[in-house]
C-alpha cells in the first residue's frame, strides 16, 4: 500500500488519540487497581488458589458428570471463585476494569459509526454482537453453530 499524506495524517490522529486515552481518569483508575491486586499478597494467593482450582476443574471437565470428583470439584470452584470475587482489590480492580471497556467500546463506536452507522462494533469484548446465542455470542468457537447475523 503506498503511503498518502491522508493515511499519515490519519495515522497522526490515532496516535494522539491513544496518547489522550492513556492519559485519561479511567486509565490511571484503571492502573491503580492493578497495581493494588498485583501488590496484595492475599489477591495473589486468591489467584493462586482458584487458578489452581480451574486447572483441576479442566481435568474433570473432560468426563464431565461420569467423572468420580465432578461434585467436589464443581463446589470447589464455586467456592474459591467466590472467595477470589468478594476480596476487596480483585473486586476493585474487575470495576475498574469494566468501566475501561465500556470507555474504550464508546470509543470504538463513536470511531465506527462517524464512518457508517452500518459497522458492526464489538461491545463488551466481545466480537460477535448478533449471533443465534442469545446476542453476545457464546465463546464456544462455533461449536454451537451461532453465527454473525
Amino acid at each position: 500500500m503506498i503511503a498518502t499524506l491522508e493515511h499519515v495524517d490519519i495515522l497522526d490522529y490515532a496516535e494522539q488519540l491513544g496518547q489522550k486515552i492513556l492519559q485519561c481518569e479511567i486509565v490511571e483508575q484503571y492502573k491503580q487497581a492493578k497495581l493494588n491486586l498485583q501488590n496484595d499478597a492475599t489477591a495473589q494467593q486468591l489467584i493462586r488458589d482458584f487458578v489452581a482450582t480451574k486447572d483441576d476443574y479442566e481435568d474433570v471437565q473432560r468426563f464431565g458428570r461420569y467423572h468420580p470428583d465432578y461434585n467436589e470439584i464443581m463446589q470447589r470452584v464455586r467456592a474459591t471463585k467466590r472467595k477470589m470475587d468478594l476480596n476487596d482489590k480483585v473486586a476493585a480492580y474487575k470495576v475498574a476494569e469494566r468501566h475501561l471497556q465500556i470507555f474504550l467500546d464508546d470509543i470504538s463506536e463513536q470511531i465506527a459509526f462517524s464512518v457508517s452507522e452500518q459497522i458492526k462494533v464489538p461491545k463488551d469484548g466481545a466480537f460477535l454482537s448478533n449471533s443465534s446465542c442469545g446476542g453476545d455470542g457464546c465463546g464456544s468457537g462455533g461449536s454451537c453453530s451461532c453465527q454473525a447475523s
